[in-house]
Protein backbone atom coordinates (compact mmCIF):
# COMPACT_ATOMS: atom_id res chain seq x y z
CA UNK A 1 0.00 0.00 0.00
CA UNK A 2 1.25 3.41 -1.25
CA UNK A 3 1.49 6.21 2.16
CA UNK A 4 -1.45 8.59 2.10
CA UNK A 5 -0.71 11.53 -0.36
CA UNK A 6 2.26 10.15 -2.19
CA UNK A 7 -0.50 9.06 -5.40
CA UNK A 8 1.05 10.31 -8.82
CA UNK A 9 -1.53 11.30 -11.35
CA UNK A 10 -1.58 9.49 -14.41
CA UNK A 11 -0.96 10.91 -17.64
CA UNK A 12 -4.48 11.43 -19.86
CA UNK A 13 -4.78 8.32 -22.42
CA UNK A 14 -4.60 8.92 -26.33
CA UNK A 15 -8.72 8.71 -26.33
CA UNK A 16 -9.20 11.46 -23.86
CA UNK A 17 -6.66 13.93 -25.63
CA UNK A 18 -8.82 13.33 -28.46
CA UNK A 19 -12.11 14.03 -26.84
CA UNK A 20 -10.41 16.91 -24.85
CA UNK A 21 -9.13 18.30 -28.70
CA UNK A 22 -12.50 17.64 -30.20
CA UNK A 23 -14.23 20.21 -27.17
CA UNK A 24 -11.52 22.79 -27.36
CA UNK A 25 -12.47 22.73 -31.34
CA UNK A 26 -16.36 22.45 -30.85
CA UNK A 27 -15.85 25.63 -28.32
CA UNK A 28 -14.21 27.31 -30.00
CA UNK A 29 -15.50 26.85 -33.50
CA UNK A 30 -19.07 28.37 -31.73
CA UNK A 31 -17.42 31.40 -30.37
CA UNK A 32 -16.31 32.30 -33.88
CA UNK A 33 -19.32 31.49 -35.32
CA UNK A 34 -21.01 34.04 -32.95
CA UNK A 35 -18.91 36.33 -33.55
CA UNK A 36 -19.09 36.38 -36.87
CA UNK A 37 -23.21 36.63 -36.87
CA UNK A 38 -23.51 39.42 -34.00
CA UNK A 39 -21.20 41.51 -36.75
CA UNK A 40 -23.82 40.62 -39.29
CA UNK A 41 -26.39 41.41 -37.30
CA UNK A 42 -24.95 44.68 -36.29
CA UNK A 43 -24.03 45.56 -39.67
CA UNK A 44 -27.70 44.88 -40.75
CA UNK A 45 -29.45 46.72 -37.53
CA UNK A 46 -27.60 50.12 -37.81
CA UNK A 47 -26.92 50.72 -41.54
CA UNK A 48 -29.38 53.40 -41.02
CA UNK A 49 -27.46 54.80 -37.68
CA UNK A 50 -26.58 58.07 -39.15
CA UNK A 51 -30.07 59.05 -40.32
CA UNK A 52 -31.59 57.15 -37.39
CA UNK A 53 -29.59 59.23 -34.72
CA UNK A 54 -30.49 62.68 -36.59
CA UNK A 55 -34.42 61.87 -36.74
CA UNK A 56 -33.82 61.11 -32.69
CA UNK A 57 -32.94 64.92 -32.60
CA UNK A 58 -35.22 66.00 -34.98
CA UNK A 59 -38.33 64.03 -32.89
CA UNK A 60 -37.08 65.77 -29.68
CA UNK A 61 -37.40 69.13 -31.26
CA UNK A 62 -40.64 68.06 -32.94
CA UNK A 63 -42.19 66.76 -29.77
CA UNK A 64 -41.51 70.31 -27.68
CA UNK A 65 -41.81 72.37 -30.64
CA UNK A 66 -44.64 70.88 -33.22
CA UNK A 67 -44.13 69.54 -36.36
CA UNK A 68 -40.81 70.31 -38.40
CA UNK A 69 -41.58 70.90 -42.18
CA UNK A 70 -39.65 68.36 -44.20
CA UNK A 71 -39.09 65.74 -42.08
CA UNK A 72 -37.02 62.66 -43.21
CA UNK A 73 -38.54 59.42 -44.08
CA UNK A 74 -35.31 56.91 -42.97
CA UNK A 75 -35.51 55.03 -46.26
CA UNK A 76 -32.77 52.12 -46.25
CA UNK A 77 -29.57 53.45 -48.11
CA UNK A 78 -29.91 52.62 -52.10
CA UNK A 79 -26.44 50.71 -53.32
CA UNK A 80 -27.68 50.42 -57.06
CA UNK A 81 -25.42 53.12 -58.31
CA UNK A 82 -22.19 52.80 -55.90
CA UNK A 83 -19.36 51.24 -56.68
CA UNK A 84 -18.41 47.92 -55.27
CA UNK A 85 -15.00 49.07 -52.80
CA UNK A 86 -17.59 51.90 -51.49
CA UNK A 87 -20.33 49.62 -50.67
CA UNK A 88 -17.49 47.55 -49.03
CA UNK A 89 -15.99 51.36 -47.41
CA UNK A 90 -19.61 52.10 -46.18
CA UNK A 91 -20.58 49.04 -44.72
CA UNK A 92 -16.92 49.14 -42.71
CA UNK A 93 -17.59 52.23 -41.23
CA UNK A 94 -20.67 51.33 -39.57
CA UNK A 95 -17.97 49.72 -37.22
CA UNK A 96 -16.55 53.26 -36.39
CA UNK A 97 -18.10 55.27 -34.22
CA UNK A 98 -18.64 58.66 -35.32
CA UNK A 99 -20.38 62.25 -34.09
CA UNK A 100 -24.20 62.98 -34.84
CA UNK A 101 -24.92 64.50 -38.43
CA UNK A 102 -25.10 68.27 -38.70
CA UNK A 103 -28.16 67.48 -40.89
CA UNK A 104 -29.99 65.47 -43.65
CA UNK A 105 -29.44 66.06 -46.91
CA UNK A 106 -32.39 65.10 -49.32
CA UNK A 107 -33.07 65.92 -53.22
CA UNK A 108 -36.14 64.47 -53.42
CA UNK A 109 -36.30 63.92 -57.28
CA UNK A 110 -33.42 61.91 -57.02
CA UNK A 111 -34.60 60.25 -54.37
CA UNK A 112 -31.27 60.92 -52.37
CA UNK A 113 -31.33 60.88 -48.37
CA UNK A 114 -27.94 61.17 -46.44
CA UNK A 115 -26.65 62.98 -43.34
CA UNK A 116 -24.13 65.40 -43.48
CA UNK A 117 -21.43 65.18 -40.86
CA UNK A 118 -18.70 67.91 -40.08
CA UNK A 119 -15.41 67.77 -42.18
CA UNK A 120 -14.50 65.32 -44.97
CA UNK A 121 -11.81 62.80 -43.35
CA UNK A 122 -12.08 58.95 -44.83
CA UNK A 123 -14.30 57.61 -42.24
CA UNK A 124 -17.12 60.81 -42.38
CA UNK A 125 -17.12 60.41 -46.83
CA UNK A 126 -17.48 56.43 -46.51
CA UNK A 127 -20.49 57.22 -44.15
CA UNK A 128 -21.77 60.11 -45.21
CA UNK A 129 -21.68 63.45 -46.97
CA UNK A 130 -19.10 66.41 -45.45
CA UNK A 131 -19.33 69.55 -44.93
CA UNK A 132 -16.42 71.57 -46.09
CA UNK A 133 -13.95 72.96 -43.29
CA UNK A 134 -14.19 76.55 -43.74
CA UNK A 135 -17.39 76.97 -45.21
CA UNK A 136 -20.76 77.62 -43.27
CA UNK A 137 -22.59 75.20 -41.12
CA UNK A 138 -26.24 74.33 -42.07
CA UNK A 139 -28.47 77.16 -41.28
CA UNK A 140 -26.12 79.64 -41.79
CA UNK A 141 -26.67 82.67 -43.92
CA UNK A 142 -23.60 82.11 -45.77
CA UNK A 143 -21.88 79.26 -48.36
CA UNK A 144 -22.44 75.63 -47.03
CA UNK A 145 -20.52 73.22 -48.81
CA UNK A 146 -20.96 69.73 -48.90
CA UNK A 147 -18.73 67.19 -50.30
CA UNK A 148 -19.25 63.38 -51.26
CA UNK A 149 -18.21 60.16 -53.36
CA UNK A 150 -19.17 60.29 -56.84
CA UNK A 151 -19.27 56.33 -56.57
CA UNK A 152 -21.57 56.51 -53.45
CA UNK A 153 -24.06 58.99 -52.06
CA UNK A 154 -23.31 61.59 -54.32
CA UNK A 155 -23.28 59.61 -57.80
CA UNK A 156 -27.07 60.38 -58.54
CA UNK A 157 -25.97 64.10 -58.70
CA UNK A 158 -25.21 63.25 -62.80
CA UNK A 159 -29.07 63.23 -62.81
CA UNK A 160 -29.58 66.27 -61.31
CA UNK A 161 -31.17 69.40 -63.06
CA UNK A 162 -31.64 73.11 -62.84
CA UNK A 163 -34.62 73.69 -60.84
CA UNK A 164 -34.44 70.87 -58.22
CA UNK A 165 -34.72 70.94 -54.96
CA UNK A 166 -32.46 70.44 -51.90
CA UNK A 167 -33.94 69.72 -48.46
CA UNK A 168 -31.12 69.97 -45.60
CA UNK A 169 -32.96 69.09 -42.72
CA UNK A 170 -31.24 70.06 -39.35
CA UNK A 171 -31.78 70.46 -35.57
CA UNK A 172 -33.09 74.35 -35.89
CA UNK A 173 -34.82 74.10 -38.75
CA UNK A 174 -35.66 72.66 -42.43
CA UNK A 175 -34.12 74.68 -45.40
CA UNK A 176 -35.08 74.63 -48.98
CA UNK A 177 -32.46 75.23 -51.66
CA UNK A 178 -33.21 75.46 -55.64
CA UNK A 179 -30.22 74.45 -57.85
CA UNK A 180 -29.21 77.33 -60.03
CA UNK A 181 -26.16 75.89 -62.18
CA UNK A 182 -24.10 72.91 -62.84
CA UNK A 183 -20.76 73.01 -63.39
CA UNK A 184 -17.38 71.28 -64.43
CA UNK A 185 -14.01 72.86 -62.48
CA UNK A 186 -10.18 72.05 -61.94
CA UNK A 187 -9.65 71.05 -58.58
CA UNK A 188 -7.60 74.05 -57.42
CA UNK A 189 -10.76 76.12 -58.10
CA UNK A 190 -11.58 76.58 -54.74
CA UNK A 191 -13.84 79.95 -55.56
CA UNK A 192 -16.43 77.36 -55.55
CA UNK A 193 -16.64 77.77 -51.79
CA UNK A 194 -16.37 81.58 -51.53
CA UNK A 195 -18.49 82.25 -48.76
CA UNK A 196 -20.91 84.69 -50.60
CA UNK A 197 -22.91 87.29 -49.16
CA UNK A 198 -26.22 85.39 -48.89
CA UNK A 199 -27.40 81.67 -48.27
CA UNK A 200 -26.12 79.30 -51.08
CA UNK A 201 -25.52 75.47 -51.25
CA UNK A 202 -22.44 73.92 -53.18
CA UNK A 203 -22.28 70.25 -53.79
CA UNK A 204 -19.10 69.17 -54.60
CA UNK A 205 -18.19 65.51 -55.74
CA UNK A 206 -15.23 64.10 -58.45
CA UNK A 207 -15.96 64.06 -62.58
CA UNK A 208 -16.43 62.21 -64.58
CA UNK A 209 -18.23 59.87 -62.24
CA UNK A 210 -17.27 56.40 -64.04
CA UNK A 211 -13.70 57.66 -64.51
CA UNK A 212 -11.21 54.55 -63.25
CA UNK A 213 -8.87 56.16 -60.75
CA UNK A 214 -8.08 59.80 -59.45
CA UNK A 215 -10.98 61.76 -61.08
CA UNK A 216 -8.92 64.99 -63.00
CA UNK A 217 -12.33 67.19 -62.40
CA UNK A 218 -14.66 68.71 -59.76
CA UNK A 219 -18.44 68.69 -60.25
CA UNK A 220 -20.06 71.29 -58.99
CA UNK A 221 -23.53 72.15 -58.22
CA UNK A 222 -24.42 75.44 -56.75
CA UNK A 223 -28.12 76.36 -55.05
CA UNK A 224 -29.61 79.04 -53.69
CA UNK A 225 -31.92 79.29 -50.55
CA UNK A 226 -35.49 79.48 -50.97
CA UNK A 227 -37.42 78.93 -48.07
CA UNK A 228 -36.25 78.17 -44.32
CA UNK A 229 -38.52 77.21 -41.62
CA UNK A 230 -36.59 77.65 -38.13
CA UNK A 231 -38.34 75.92 -35.09
CA UNK A 232 -39.81 77.67 -31.71
CA UNK A 233 -36.46 76.35 -30.14
CA UNK A 234 -34.24 77.85 -32.65
CA UNK A 235 -35.83 80.76 -32.69
CA UNK A 236 -35.59 81.39 -28.60
CA UNK A 237 -33.01 83.54 -26.81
Amino acid sequence: MKPYGDETAEAPSKPDLARIAQKFLIWSGGLLLGVFVATQVYAACFASLAVWRMQVTQAKVRTTNGPASGATTGEAVDFTLWGKNRVHAYLASLTQKVDAPLAILSIPRLALTAPVFEGTDSLTLDRGLGQVEGTDLPGGNHNLGIAGHRDGFFRVLKDIKQGDTIDIERPGGDDVYTVDSITIVSPSDVAVLAPGTKPTLTLVTCYPFYFVGDAPSRYIVKASLTSRTQSSLAQSP
